[in-house]
């Protein structure tokens, strides 16, 4: 599974280096799809995302604790800081960064793939949850670049390993969650104690729980719910 997660991650990784070069400069000033952030916002973020997942790939491989990100607000402050560079430099750390992180995974032998680590708000992961996260990052944070892909596109280049991200979803949600199964018409995922079938695209279901769709594109006894992510 590793493997072919690492793959993928490293595809995800040129398609946003390829979508971020085709910017032009002012575009990296404007809104992205999530409020109060730009895309120079979103673009730092992720390059700071995948430090940080490599932080606690770090903590799998020596079993000494180490956080994803420094005390306090510094994660918030190192994106705020990190949106004003110049777009060549945003670019330029969005691709580094993602080599540093694709690179140090490569090398991490078979037993740190299943040491423990905890996410920034404290879910209990294992080394290969990080390569999951990072899918999901890479993914969804995509639709919110506002820069021509949606979900229906990101699920396609996510493809089997939808069911993984949705499932770590699930599993680190920290609130009771809702009884029903939801479906993509191949993938069925169990939410709470289950019940009611809920169906839709793959890209409907990653956008409704993600908050980023209301649902009304999908079948079935949609509950109310926040979003996972």
């Amino acid at each position: 599974m590793t493997t072919a997660a690492l793959d993928r991650i490293r595809k995800l990784h040129d398609e946003w280096a390829r979508v971020a070069e085709a910017l032009p400069a002012s575009a990296f000033g404007e809104p992205s799809a999530l409020p109060g952030w730009t895309r120079a916002h979103l673009l730092t973020h992720l390059a700071r995302n995948a430090d940080g997942l490599g932080n606690l790939l770090t903590w799998a491989e020596t079993g000494v604790e180490r956080s994803m990100y420094g005390p306090g607000n510094a994660r918030d402050d190192e994106i705020s800081t990190g949106a004003g560079r110049a777009p060549a430099e945003i670019v330029a750390d969005l691709v580094a960064s993602g080599n540093r992180l694709t690179d140090h995974a490569a090398r991490l032998s078979d037993e740190a793939w299943s040491a423990p680590v905890r996410h920034r708000h404290g879910g209990a992961l294992t080394g290969a949850d990080v390569l999951t996260l990072r899918l999901s990052e890479t993914t969804i944070h995509l639709v919110d670049l506002d820069a021509g892909h949606d979900f229906d596109s990101v699920t396609a280049l996510l493809g089997e390993h939808l069911d993984a991200v949705v499932a770590t979803m699930i599993r680190m949600c920290p609130r009771p969650l809702p009884s029903f199964r939801l479906t993509d018409g191949v993938r069925t995922w169990t939410l709470g104690e289950g019940g009611e079938l809920v169906t839709g695209t793959p890209g409907t279901v990653l956008a409704w729980l993600t908050g980023r769709g209301d649902g009304s594109a999908l079948s079935g006894p949609v509950p109310e719910m926040a979003p996972l992510l």
